[in-house]
């Protein structure tokens, strides 16, 4: 039982909130000496490791690209544009890029990304929709729509993704399920994700939607009686 001692670890570690990075590595270096292994043989497991997925922190490149665009105006013009359109609601336009995101993950195409697309973009347009079209937002419901345009990145991904054969997720479902015994192929997890992301799309602009009307309500209705106070 003491080399599950990564374990407790983590869960103190988290709950304390210290450095995740520096937890999990901790953690790994313990549960790897308690088992027996030298600290060199602990080491060159995690250097292997690290060099196997390697490609999992390419994002890291995006991350200075969208800093110098944010540094000079992206989200400031973002917001503007949309801004401009006056029929386009943070509703609609969430719905909108729903369906681009679901469909692009349908096709094994790379776009979107919290970090690269929702921050700099999405949100920005969301917030500059909504500001257009109600004026100041309470901080509740600024807060609000963040949530929403994070969600709406996880929406499209997760269940648009394994449509796509060639996907980590079908690999990974069809490796663990053959292992398991039971025989299945890629385009059988394929075929049972199609509903699925025809429904998250349905779903989710109906989520949306539901937002403008809730915040139509909320503002647009304090806006006419404010109207009416000025005119009388």
């Amino acid at each position: 039982m003491i080399k599950l001692i990564g374990i407790v670890i983590i869960v103190i570690g988290f709950m304390l909130k210290l450095d995740t990075i520096a937890v999990v590595v901790i953690a790994g270096i313990a549960t790897g000496l308690v088992s027996g292994l030298s600290f060199n043989e602990v080491m060159t497991i995690l250097g292997e490791g690290f060099v196997t997925n390697r490609h999992m922190s390419i994002f890291i490149i995006s991350l200075p690209v969208i800093g110098l665009l944010e540094r000079y105006g992206l989200r400031e013009r973002a917001a503007f544009l949309i801004g401009k359109i006056k029929s386009l609601t943070m509703g609609k336009l969430t719905s909108l890029y729903l369906i681009i995101r679901t469909v692009s993950a349908m096709f094994g195409l790379r776009m979107g990304g919290h970090v690269q697309f929702i921050r700099p973009l999405i949100l920005p347009m969301a917030e500059g929709a909504a500001t257009s079209r109600y004026g100041k937002l309470d901080e509740e419901d600024v807060q609000t729509i963040k949530g929403l345009e994070g969600a709406v990145e996880n929406y499209g991904n997760f269940f648009g993704q394994n449509f796509f054969v060639a996907s980590g997720g079908v690999l990974l479902i069809v490796g663990v399920m053959k292992e398991q015994g039971y025989y299945l192929e890629a385009i059988d997890v394929a075929k049972a994700s199609l509903p699925i992301a025809l429904i998250i799309m349905i779903v989710g602009t109906l989520q949306f939607l539901y937002y403008d009307k809730k915040f139509d309500k909320k503002y647009l209705k304090t806006f006419d009686k404010s109207e009416k106070a000025n005119i009388n």
